[in-house]
């Protein structure tokens, strides 16, 4: 009974709040007033394009790596380009840019600058852009000539040998390149290394001398040994190694610095019958790269690459810029295109030719017409460099670094080189592909890339001729015009989907922030 007056006092204040609810709906309903009807816009007849964005260099340094005004591109049209970009036909695929992180190098970076000097500058080169980008670099196995003394990992007494390798050691190594290769890692985990050697331990030489001279026959596979020991040591600091050459420049005895000359044979029965097994059978994959010599001797990597035996092991080929032409890189791929190409070592300097600077030379020749010769990498050789060209054992003595170092202020200068690298690194993120792109008249150069992560293209122009130069570039169903100013190196970057261009810019920006 008391159940049954629950229920029907409940029901009678449910139909009290109703008619309260609907009391007041009625009075103030007046008060809303039916919003107006908007007029539909107008769908706009002009189609959207994306806009080019430029960062732009010139010689006489009064811009460097500056960005410019973006560009608008327009619909494509019948009109003819100079430049036709055609992202179906791909090339090689890019593995990225960098320098040499010679002794000198790094003994500079320890010593002449402090921890917070050093961490912004390392970050400046190696952090993601809109810092440069690099990740690439290369080491030296034992000493070079850009070291401040001789010296090898395995180095007894006169008279003495070590086939077992029981006094080998990196202590040369430990205070100065070890550290500084730890913490640009810690920046990009990705870095890749290619380590070279400049001369084997005397006791293995024909010399009995770190200059000149021959490896020994019976020291061949203790020479494999050594490599590896090189490997395993290093990854134990947290260091790998991504590739591998048997020896520095082998076609050249220098007489002032460690060296070795290695030919043809020689390399190509090390890598056959000890390094390349040794390499193959181990967890940590290390890449062998031929030659690592100069553009003029392209048969001398064919030599080696023609040996079955030997070809099996190796991955690449590695080259220098000191003599002959990059064509030779296209005429070692045609025969093994297979076997990946990569610049290991070039150098500027104060001499002569480059009296007016080397912005042009280095994005011209080395930068774009390497990378269209099918160079996956371009390394340069120094990293940093004093006022002196130093410090450095014998060897060039006017060479200078991508950065130089002030000895006595730590003040950091910033090389044509420097800019050379960054139109490149800084954009052409590593994954990305080469793709074909129309070449221009003699003065002008051009290289075109597709980044894998957002579908970016980008243009890397050089305008060498002393007058400004009109050019016109088209992709797809887009084109855009520019006129190129005299003596100058222009990056264009742009995305045919806004919406992923404007992805790509706040990634760049979140990352800037950090």
């Amino acid at each position: 009974m008391n159940e049954r007056r629950l229920d029907f006092h409940r029901t009678v204040i449910v139909v009290i709040a109703l008619l309260i609810l609907l009391t007041l709906a009625a009075l103030y309903a007046p008060r809303f007033k039916q919003p107006a009807v908007k007029p539909k816009a107008t769908p706009s007849t002009r189609p959207v394009t994306p806009t080019v964005e430029l960062w732009l260099s010139t010689a006489n340094r009064r811009l460097k790596l500056q960005q410019q005004s973006d560009i608008e591109m327009t619909a494509r049209g019948s009109l003819p380009a100079d430049i036709v970009i055609d992202v179906q036909k791909k090339y090689q695929t890019m593995v990225g840019f960098g320098a040499a992180m010679t002794d000198s190098s790094a003994w500079l970076l320890q010593n002449k600058l402090n921890f917070f000097q050093r961490r912004a500058l390392l970050h400046e080169l190696y952090g993601p852009p809109p810092n440069l980008g690099l990740n690439m670099m290369r080491l030296t196995i034992g000493a070079s000539d850009f070291s401040l003394k001789p010296y090898t990992l395995d180095d007894v007494p006169f008279g003495q040998v070590d086939p077992q390798l029981l006094h080998f050691n990196v202590t040369p190594t430990v205070h100065d390149v070890v550290p500084t290769v730890r913490q640009i890692l810690a920046i990009d985990p990705g870095l890749r290394i290619v380590a070279s050697p400049w001369s084997a331990p005397a006791w293995m030489k024909t010399s009995e001398n770190l200059i000149g001279g021959e490896l020994l026959p019976q020291y061949e596979s203790t020479y494999a040994d050594y490599l590896v020991k090189y490997l395993d040591t290093y990854l134990g600091y947290g260091i790998p190694i991504f590739a591998l050459t048997l020896q520095n420049e082998p076609g050249f005895v220098p007489i002032t610095y460690p060296g070795m000359e290695m030919p043809a044979a020689t390399r190509a029965r090390i890598v056959a019958q000890y390094l390349g097994p040794k390499l193959a059978s181990r967890k940590q994959k290390t890449q062998i790269l031929e030659w690592d010599h100069n553009w003029n001797q392209p048969e001398q990597a064919l030599s080696v690459l023609a040996t079955p035996d030997a070809s099996g092991y190796i991955d690449g080929v590695a080259w220098h810029c000191y003599d002959g032409s990059q064509y030779a890189q296209s005429r070692v791929h045609r025969a093994y295109p297979t076997k990946d190409t990569y610049i290991t070592e070039c150098s500027g300097g104060d001499w002569a030719s480059s009296i007016n600077g080397e912005l042009l030379w280095f994005t011209r020749e080395l930068l774009v017409t390497g990378i269209r010769q099918w160079a996956r990498g371009v390394i340069y050789w120094n990293l940093a460099l004093d006022e002196q060209h130093g410090p450095h054992f014998g060897g060039c003595d006017a060479c200078k670094g991508v950065i130089t170092i002030d000895s006595r202020t730590g003040a950091v200068s910033r090389n044509d080189e420097y800019y050379a690298l960054a139109h490149f690194s800084r954009f052409v993120l590593p994954g990305a592909v080469r793709v074909e792109s129309t070449l221009t008249d003699k003065g002008f150069a051009n290289v075109a890339f597709q980044n894998a992560s957002d579908g970016s293209i980008v243009l890397v122009m050089v305008n060498s001729n002393t007058d400004a130069h009109p050019v016109s570039v088209a992709q797809g169903q887009t084109r855009f015009e520019y006129t190129m100013p005299p003596q100058s190196v222009a990056t264009f970057v742009w995305n045919t989907s806004q919406t992923e261009a404007w992805t790509r810019r706040a990634l760049e920006w979140l990352k800037s922030a950090k």
